[in-house]
């Protein structure tokens, strides 16, 4: 060590004077007070030192003074002065510092500018790839590596969906074919169930659907019928349809403890998919002799019964008397007038009841109420008038007519009065009585009654009157 510090101090001989008036000696008594530089050079704590002695202390305080100034210099952020290699002060200048070979594991910054800043640009970190945003170019394939496999080159990697089976596909198709209920896209439920691998199960689909339309409303079967002939081709072929009927045929002993009526609904949804041609003509023919269940020969006997009326003119697709708000508005105005004209022929309120409940459409009653009304003003005798104040009578007891709709179809009467006046000349006269009869009944309150519109009385006076007014006669 001492001949190391001896032979540096021959490469860079500085004089003490100088050392002592630029940098402290770092060296303090015990009174707290710096040895100066004269005591240094005769002696240390009383002991006499040779000239080498006291050349090696010298580069000991060189090198402490260097050790201050390289703290500083790191702390000040490369501002301000530097030292360099060989102890000059360089100002305004950043110069690398040699460190110390005990300071090679030292994290610590040593260009001065320290560690101010988030790692990587704030990207840094465990588990983080980069920064947000960040857009990777395509890795290229090194063929020096030694996990490269040529055999993997022209590989085309395609997303595997497993296979439903018999335990998850009611699960899974159930809440599809409900919703289609509810909105009615037969498109929609083509895509979904196109993204499921049904696999084996894919016959089962038909026989699924009707037996959920069997527990529903009549719309839902006509939703049913137009949902299989539609999927009929883009996802299901004909032989998936006739294995989804036969499945049908066979458990129809159990359908029929849920929906007693099941064997003429699935003789109706038979004779549906032969007029669709989903079924070929020749499907109820193929059982004929070859039925043992006796629901079963019910429902092919109820099928082949409408494929004949059908023949006559008859139209399948109105054989369940679907309704509901996706029908046309002339469609369901017809409807109700052939009710109304049925309900005057047999006079069975119960059944007229069961007919405007089967439309499902609670919304447009007061389009029923309107054409009864309207039916008892052409009407030329009594029966009408009191038959359709019974049913009505009968519809706002049961609550299937709710006070805004009757009201509503009231309204509609008194607006268009002028109009039916022209062609029933006596509507005004009759109209008052059956709005005074409908209070009577409690069909309808006393405001609505007081709307009712009246026409003017006109006075005939002649000479022989004597000024009586005469009322209105018909």
């Amino acid at each position: 060590m001492a001949t190391d510090c001896e032979a540096w101090l021959n490469a860079n001989p500085v004089e003490a004077q100088d050392l002592s008036d630029s940098f402290l000696s770092g060296e303090e008594d015990n009174g707290g007070k710096l040895i100066s530089n004269k005591n240094i050079n005769n002696e240390i704590n009383g002991n006499w030192l040779s000239s080498s002695s006291n050349n090696i202390h010298e580069a000991r305080l060189k090198a402490k003074a260097k050790r201050r100034l390289r703290k500083n210099s790191s702390r000040d952020s490369g501002r301000g002065d530097s030292l360099s290699d060989n102890g000059d002060v360089v100002r305004g200048t950043t110069v690398t510092p040699t460190s110390p070979k005990s300071k090679l594991l030292d994290r610590k910054s040593r260009l001065g500018k320290g560690r101010g800043l988030p790692k990587k640009g704030g990207a840094g970190g465990k588990g983080v790839w980069g920064r947000s945003g960040e857009v990777y170019e395509p890795e290229e394939v090194d063929e020096k590596d030694p996990n490269y496999d040529e055999a993997q080159e022209n590989c085309v990697y395609e997303t595997m969906v497993p296979p439903l089976d018999e335990r998850d596909f009611e699960k899974t198709v159930t809440p599809i074919v409900q919703e289609y209920f509810e909105h009615g896209d037969t498109n929609e439920v083509a895509d979904l169930l196109a993204e499921l691998n049904l696999g084996p199960m894919q016959s089962e689909v038909p026989s699924l659907a009707v037996s959920l339309a069997l527990e529903a409303k009549a719309s839902h079967r006509e939703l049913t019928s137009r949902l299989l002939a539609d999927l009929c081709g883009p996802v299901l072929s004909h032989s998936d349809m006739e294995k989804s009927f036969d499945k049908l045929l066979r458990e129809l002993s159990d359908l029929v403890l849920d929906t007693p009526g099941a064997p003429q609904l699935v003789g109706q949804f038979i004779a549906r998919a032969v007029s669709d041609q989903i079924l070929s003509k020749s499907y109820i023919e193929g059982y004929k002799g070859r039925v043992d269940c006796e629901y079963s020969r019910a429902a092919l006997d109820r099928a082949a019964v409408l494929l004949k009326m059908s023949m006559g003119g008859l139209r399948i697709e109105n054989q369940w008397g679907a309704g509901g708000g996706q029908r046309p508005v002339m469609q369901l105005i017809k409807e109700m007038n052939l009710l109304l004209k049925e309900y005057i022929l047999s006079g069975d309120s119960k059944e007229a009841e069961r007919c405007l409940r089967d439309l499902e459409v609670p919304h447009f009653h007061h389009e029923f109420v309107y054409e009864a009304i309207v039916m008892v003003l052409e009407s030329k005798g009594e029966k009408t008038f009191k038959m359709v104040l019974q049913l009505l009578k009968s519809l706002s007891m049961s609550s299937i007519i709710t006070v805004d709709q009757m009201r509503r179809g009231y309204e509609r009467v008194y607006m268009d009065i002028v109009e039916i006046n022209i062609d029933v000349p006596r509507a005004y006269f009759i109209l008052e009585q059956f709005v005074d009869k409908s209070f009577s009944m409690g069909i309808i309150d006393v405001k609505l009654r007081d709307l009712c519109p009246c026409r003017g009385r006109k006075r005939f006076v002649s000479e022989g009157d004597g000024g009586v007014v005469k009322l209105e006669s018909y």
